[in-house]
């Protein structure tokens, strides 16, 4: 009897972030396909779980599928598992899944962590309706036309995006959506986790030097977004008593929380604290 190709979803980032469910199929299973199998190992370590792994990338997925799909259909059943999230979404492992539904293999998903998703939830957006593009093509001018496709989406649009590429895709996104206010996820559930929600020029200021894994969510120019009301001095000065008597730290690293919040600038920040007599 053929075994189960199980589709694992795994942290993205947060190793608390991973179900009984599959960390029971993990420990079950005969094999573990990994994206990296030295990331994957930890992953494993951590969690004490002692299965073998083997390598499953965009590279030698072809010739590696038909021999995953040998051992399936003697019986064996084989996790499959990408470097973070679910695999196959902008990951490899389509062709392996493919494969085995051709030779008539049970495949089952095992749901858990996904950036997409947990940003969305995060945002603020309105979530209704939302397409989700993967990553934008890395030619310059590929990525230009496929970013004035986003701009005219008439949904919300959630797109990955690498941080070497991150500024030259927030210009071109602005020549082609205008100074739009989108968000920006970063690191999420690590330790840096961040989601700012400003114009695309504003981003371009504040991401000047780009690390960790993005997730870039543009709503649609038509979406209706309430204007924030400006904050007073007498709230930023009641919220700077508050946060230096609750986590102290120094002003400056206080006024760039305050900033963040409120989406203003730090000098803004100090002219208005100032203005309060706030030393």
């Amino acid at each position: 009897m053929p075994g189960t190709l199980y589709v694992v979803a795994t942290p993205i980032g947060n190793l608390e972030d991973v179900t009984l469910r599959a960390l029971r199929i993990l420990r079950d299973v005969s094999l573990v396909a990994a994206e990296d199998t030295r990331r994957t190992g930890r992953l494993l370590q951590h969690y004490s779980i002692s299965t073998r792994t083997t390598s499953l990338h965009e590279h030698n997925e072809h010739e590696k599928s038909r021999q995953l799909v040998e051992r399936l259909l003697a019986g064996e059943s084989i996790a499959l598992v990408s470097d973070a999230g679910t695999p196959v979404i902008s990951d490899p492992g389509e062709g392996l899944v493919a494969a085995a539904r051709d030779a008539g293999i049970r495949v089952e998903s095992i749901p858990g962590p996904s950036a997409v998703i947990a940003s969305i939830a995060a945002s603020g957006f309105a979530t209704g309706e939302f397409t989700f593009l993967g990553f934008p093509p890395s030619r310059s001018k590929d990525r230009r036309r496929w970013l004035q496709g986003a701009a005219a989406h008439p949904r919300l649009v959630i797109f990955f995006e690498a941080p070497h590429r991150l500024r030259a895709t927030l210009s071109e996104l602005l020549t082609a959506a205008g100074d739009r206010r989108i968000g920006i996820a970063r690191e999420l559930t690590k330790i840096h986790e961040e989601l700012v929600i400003r114009q695309i020029s504003e981003q371009l200021k504040y991401f000047h030097e780009p690390r960790g894994e993005f997730t870039l969510l543009l709503p649609p120019s038509s979406q209706t977004e309430p204007t924030p009301e400006p904050v007073s001095a007498d709230v930023l000065e009641a919220e700077f008593g508050e946060l230096t008597n609750k986590q102290g730290g120094s002003r400056r690293e206080i006024v760039k929380i305050l900033a963040d919040r409120h989406g203003l600038n730090a000098n803004q920040v100090y002219r208005m604290l100032h203005g309060k007599g706030t030393d």
